[in-house]
């Protein structure tokens, strides 16, 4: 729980509405060194606070890879699709509070790399950094955010919102789930060798994997093979 009243509730409201998962950060997270993505302000001036929210993957989806990909897509659309008017319906809530709100391109490739720079396919923010510095997770050495309870099989968004509400002042976890350094499963798993062990990420093999080889299918594989 928050200490502030108005952030709890709205993370009472969102959960409410169907999401899993709830956290806040700190715009000014976005400035710390370790970071190098794009910075919320960069679109909206007066931002104070990341809102994000999410909602686990069904694991009836994920245990079947590589057979039931067509399934497994469908799935996550489903979930991005859940998260979307929930933070569509929080956004109008806030507003409605006084503040401004607006809702951050959902990461994951059926909608995130279609907004996403076309060079780099970097977002304008990480909703992945956003939650791990709001106490939600941290990283997997496949990029993705490891949460406690579900592992890495959510999906997420996040609402950028000039409310002063109120998350952790810094992140409580180690940037590095300890539990990767001596794993490895999803390096050695992945088909288009978009990660490395030493943590590099080629977003460029990854999209192509999916788009090229796939046809548009997700992948999955990192998920899969995750035992968080």
């Amino acid at each position: 729980m928050f200490e502030d009243s108005y952030t709890n509730q709205l993370r009472e409201i969102t959960l409410d509405m169907g999401a899993d998962l709830f956290g806040v950060a700190d715009v000014r997270h976005f400035q710390n060194p370790e970071y190098t993505g794009n910075d919320p302000r960069d679109f909206m001036d007066n931002a104070r606070s990341v809102i994000i929210l999410g909602v686990a993957v069904p694991r009836g989806a994920i245990e079947n890879l590589p057979k039931g990909r067509a399934e497994y897509t469908n799935t996550l659309m489903a979930g991005t699709a859940t998260i979307r008017v929930i933070a569509y319906r929080l956004a109008r809530l806030i507003e409605k509070d006084g503040y401004r709100a607006t809702i951050v391109p959902t990461e994951g490739s059926e909608f995130g790399y279609w907004y996403a720079d076309r060079e780099t396919l970097m977002a304008d923010m990480s909703i992945k950094y956003a939650a791990y510095c709001a106490g939600l997770g941290n990283y997997g050495i496949n990029h993705l955010l490891i949460t406690e309870e579900f592992g890495p099989r959510v999906r997420m968004t996040a609402i950028v919102t000039d409310a002063p509400l109120q998350g952790p002042k810094t992140p409580p976890l180690p940037f590095l789930n300890e539990d990767c350094k001596d794993c490895m499963k999803c390096v050695e798993a992945c088909p288009a060798r978009a990660f490395t062990a030493d943590g590099k990420i080629y977003r460029e093999k990854c999209a192509g994997y999916m788009f090229n080889v796939l046809e548009g299918l997700r992948c999955g594989l990192c998920i899969k093979v995750c035992p968080k």
